[in-house]
């Protein structure tokens, strides 16, 4: 047993569980490790995410944060933010993603979790908001850098050069001033299938359960939706695409066209971000795999720079990456 595991084995035997059975249930990009522990009267999650290069009290704090509206993020059975070790409630395996392979309702799914960012944008922030960071400008722009600096080099075979990067950035803020104002909403970040769990015994919104919010910032109201239904890994029915977008709309009351506006927005920065991402995780990480959805994240890129907002960006994209050099990396 290495000193991480002494460490997890001391924290689960006071928080009363030292008699359960551990079982590695999933790591992540990062360095979280998830256990479940299982004995004879249930099941809980451990999170384990050393100090210093990972910090627990953020999920904390969204975590109770949702809990206190309603929604279903685990429970928080024990904590020790010093060590890194949470002890949470198991919310099971049923994630969006196994619940539709095994032919599960994709619209009353999709609709569910679209009433989630209703209830999550309609509600009180409490203070929270003004303290986390803001994932709305310059901050949109260098998410999105990801484009230039590692699908253009790639399309290119050369470094891409310093004025390329220059009216990439002056694209995108030309675009981002014509983005409509909204209020900023709290941003789960990523809110897609494989972090949303189907809890069917629980009623209306709280059968949509909720993972991996601990990187939570304040955004554009859309960004999780768009995250939601236009997925980089899945393809969304567009009947489910665009019912979510309405069912969105009528729910909040926000004008429409306002709103398809900063859906397209946040879209297009989403995807170009991904796009670069799945091409770094190959040349720099080693991990090809990504490259299977580039297809679609380009399709949907397209899609979104056809609003006339994103005009700006259009052009660059044309002028430097024209529809030939938009297939690098495909199997």
């Amino acid at each position: 047993m290495d000193d991480r595991a002494r460490l997890r084995a001391d924290f689960v035997a006071g928080a009363g569980w030292g008699d359960a059975r551990e079982s590695l249930l999933a790591g992540d990009a990062s360095f979280r490790k998830y256990f479940r522990l299982r004995r004879a009267n249930g099941t809980a999650v451990v999170m384990d995410a050393p100090p210093p290069q990972e910090d627990v009290r953020p999920f904390v704090r969204i975590a109770r944060h949702l809990l206190g509206l309603g929604l279903s993020a685990p429970e928080i059975l024990a904590e020790d933010a010093g060590r890194g070790f949470l002890l949470l409630e198991d919310l099971g395996d049923d994630t969006f993603a196994h619940v539709l392979d095994r032919g599960g309702d994709e619209a009353a799914l999709y609709a569910c979790a679209t009433d989630v960012l209703v209830a999550l944008h309609a509600a009180p922030d409490h203070g929270l908001l003004p303290d986390i960071g803001a994932y709305e400008g310059e901050a949109l722009i260098e998410a999105a850098i990801l484009l230039p600096e590692w699908y253009l080099a790639a399309a290119t075979g050369r470094p891409t050069p310093a004025d390329a990067f220059d009216a990439y950035r002056a694209a995108w803020r030309a675009c981002l001033a014509a983005l409509p104002p909204l209020a900023p909403a709290l941003l789960l970040r990523d809110y897609h299938k494989d972090n949303l769990l189907w809890l069917p015994d629980r009623p209306g919104v709280k059968a949509c359960g909720l993972l991996d919010f601990q990187d939570a910032q304040r955004g554009h109201p859309s960004y999780d939706l768009v995250s939601l239904i236009e997925d980089a890994r899945r393809d969304v029915l567009p009947s489910v695409h665009e019912a979510c977008l309405a069912r969105y709309i009528a729910q909040t009351g926000l004008d429409g066209a306002d709103f398809r506006t900063g859906f397209a927005l946040m879209a297009a920065q989403r995807h170009a971000r991904v796009i670069g991402l799945f091409i770094r995780l190959w040349k720099r990480d080693g991990k090809p795999v990504y490259l299977q959805h580039l297809p679609r994240v380009w399709r949907l890129f397209e899609r979104a720079l056809r609003h006339d907002a994103l005009a700006p960006l259009r052009c660059w994209v044309d002028r430097l990456l024209p529809p030939p050099l938009r297939r690098v990396g495909v199997p």
